[in-house]
């Protein structure tokens, strides 16, 4: 009998202590959502006309409606623009600032620019904490008339450094958005 009573605790223990889990062993790693992502602004400043808004709008995600593009106005030939970009979130009620994460995680994000047309050039003009550029702020040099394209593309976990190209930088493209523009003399 006494057997029996120390078989079966001895049993009742060994399960016991496999249920336990070892979660609180060692660090495990903190699990980070990718955002939403619904709306892209980029504000162009700089030229006669007064700021330029490029705004892309998605709220339906990857759902069966195109985003919404606009432009405010033509680009100025011949000009240098001070460019910002900011990320939103318009699910949320309030809107939620995406741009204070990719901010507060600059080492594993990066703003890729690439243009085509009368555009002359878009070089960042921010860096991470490590010097590595970022894109968050940049400048971008129009050429004479014509029209062009500005395309802006936030990576997740790029390699850094790179040499500024989708494929060069690498990661996972959390947003992108393609601006149809007209550079005007």
């Amino acid at each position: 009998m006494k057997t029996t009573k120390f078989l079966a605790l001895f049993v009742l223990g060994g399960v016991l202590l496999s249920s336990c889990s070892n979660d609180d062993e060692g660090n495990p790693e903190p699990v980070n959502e990718e955002e939403t992502i619904t709306t892209i602004i980029v504000t162009l400043s700089g030229g006669m006309n007064g700021d330029i808004i490029l705004r892309s709008q998605d709220l339906d995600g990857d759902g069966p409606d195109a985003p919404v593009i606009t432009v405010s106005n033509d680009l100025e030939g011949n000009t240098t623009y001070t460019g910002t970009i900011q990320f939103l979130n318009e699910t949320e009620s309030p809107v939620e600032d995406i741009t204070e994460e990719v901010e507060e995680e600059d080492e594993e994000h990066q703003v890729i620019y690439s243009s085509t047309g009368s555009i002359a050039s878009v070089a960042t003009t921010d860096v991470d904490g490590n010097g590595n550029a970022l894109g968050l702020t940049f400048q971008l040099a129009t050429n004479t008339a014509g029209a062009a394209s500005l395309t802006a593309t936030l990576r997740h976990e790029p390699t850094k450094p790179n040499d500024g190209t989708l494929a060069g930088a690498g990661g996972e493209t959390d947003a992108t958005a393609t601006f149809d523009l007209l550079i005007t003399n």
